[in-house]
């Protein structure tokens, strides 16, 4: 007896298909009936984020979308209301809106009216017309809200930093980058530091920070006061704090993932405050700082030796720096030196002497290393990404390095 694919059940094919990208999901859907009706199964759609350019009505959109079961929407331009949205998804996850310039407080006031329980996640970054009116309205009805992107609304204030800390208690993931006008006293609020008038996003795991100029190390005081869960936080260019603030960091135990990327007042002494306190980081950036050297590679080796990722690139490093750290850095996974000027192949020999559980490593600008650091580089057991700039080592080019052939 032959046996044909149109044979199969529904629940077969649906598992067949929930395989496929999404533009293939939407082809099987024309196939035949058959296909059409195991396509629709919710399962085939499971996790799936429709892209969508809202320009004319359709009114078929939506409950096509909630058939299959997407909860999970990226609106690519906005040319109709945003409440077109809301009310055909009443049991939105996700809603992603980032780069839609012309969104506006009165565009968003229109769309959240009432309380949107389902709301998970909501992505607003570069909707740069965007103001703490909006948050007003986002904390009083999207209570549930666990991810809020912010980054590039230039026009967030302490004042939305309160609203936030007043409305959105279940909040884990917060990115205020760029929020230029964001201060101490809007970190204090989401650390809880004004009980009076909000209780504060206590529940935050990731904070990303990056370029809020006005910030000091009164915010990391605040931040180790308040958010005792916080996992990860971006500090990248933030040039107003300093060594000091390092102390107010070190005893954050569930911190693992830190960056102080181009952090200028960033030194030396601000890693030994974190080496010396009971940190349990994962994974380090210090990329940029001017002020890091040698030493700072010593005090990660005493106490920050259980790093997976190390990222050091253009800071004032040297071979003697790369000895004082290998030795004690046996979880080491990846490892950014790129554009440290000052490495060469004795360098390189130490980190493959001792580095051997090391999957990536970044040499781009390192001009004093040579085909012969190279070749031992490319012989760590475990090394799957090289970069020297424009191009990565693929894997053959890995093996020939293995057999002493490497060009």
């Amino acid at each position: 007896m032959e046996t044909h694919i149109s044979c199969l059940f529904p629940e077969i094919l649906a598992m067949i298909f929930s395989y496929l990208d999404v533009r293939d999901k939407g082809r099987v859907a024309q196939v035949c009936a058959a296909w059409r009706d195991a396509s629709y199964h919710k399962s085939v759609w499971r996790g799936v984020e429709a892209k969508l350019h809202l320009r004319r009505a359709n009114p078929s959109l939506f409950p096509s979308l909630q058939a299959r079961g997407i909860r999970r929407v990226q609106i690519l331009s906005l040319r109709r209301s945003l409440s077109y949205v809301i009310q055909g998804m009443p049991n939105i996850e996700s809603l992603n809106l980032s780069g839609c310039y012309n969104l506006t407080d009165n565009g968003l006031g229109h769309a959240f009216v009432q309380e949107i329980p389902s709301l998970r996640v909501l992505n607003l970054s570069l909707c740069k017309q965007i103001t703490d009116s909006s948050l007003g309205r986002i904390a009083q009805y999207l209570k549930n809200l666990e991810v809020l992107e912010l980054g590039g609304c230039s026009n967030i204030t302490n004042t939305g930093l309160l609203l936030i800390a007043w409305g959105l208690h279940r909040l884990k993931s917060l990115n205020l980058r760029s929020c230029r006008h964001v201060s101490d006293v809007g970190i204090g609020h989401l650390a809880g530091m004004t009980r009076s008038a909000a209780e504060g996003c206590l529940n935050l795991e990731y904070l990303t920070l990056q370029d809020c100029q006005k910030l000091t190390d009164l915010s990391l005081k605040h931040i180790s006061k308040g958010l005792a869960k916080l996992k990860v936080l971006n500090l990248s260019f933030c040039g107003g704090i300093s060594d000091a603030g390092m102390i107010h960091l070190s005893h954050m135990t569930s911190l693992w993932s830190l960056n102080l990327r181009s952090c200028d007042n960033i030194s030396d002494t601000g890693i030994m405050h974190l080496a010396m306190g009971t940190l349990r980081l994962s994974g380090l950036d210090m990329s940029f700082c001017d002020k890091i050297g040698d030493q700072s590679l010593a005090y990660i080796a005493q106490g920050l030796y259980q790093l997976k990722s190390l990222s050091l690139c253009s800071c004032h490093i040297s071979d003697d720096g790369i000895n004082r750290m290998v030795r004690q850095m046996h979880e080491l996974r990846t490892l950014n030196i790129g554009q440290c000027v000052r490495i060469t192949d004795k360098g390189l020999e130490l980190i493959a002497d001792h580095l051997t559980q090391l999957t990536g490593i970044d040499l781009y600008g390192c001009t004093k290393i040579t085909k012969r650091g190279l070749e031992r580089i490319t012989q760590l057991p475990c090394l799957k990404v090289l970069n020297l700039g424009l191009w990565q080592m693929t894997e053959s080019e890995k093996e020939m390095g293995k057999m002493g052939i490497f060009q």
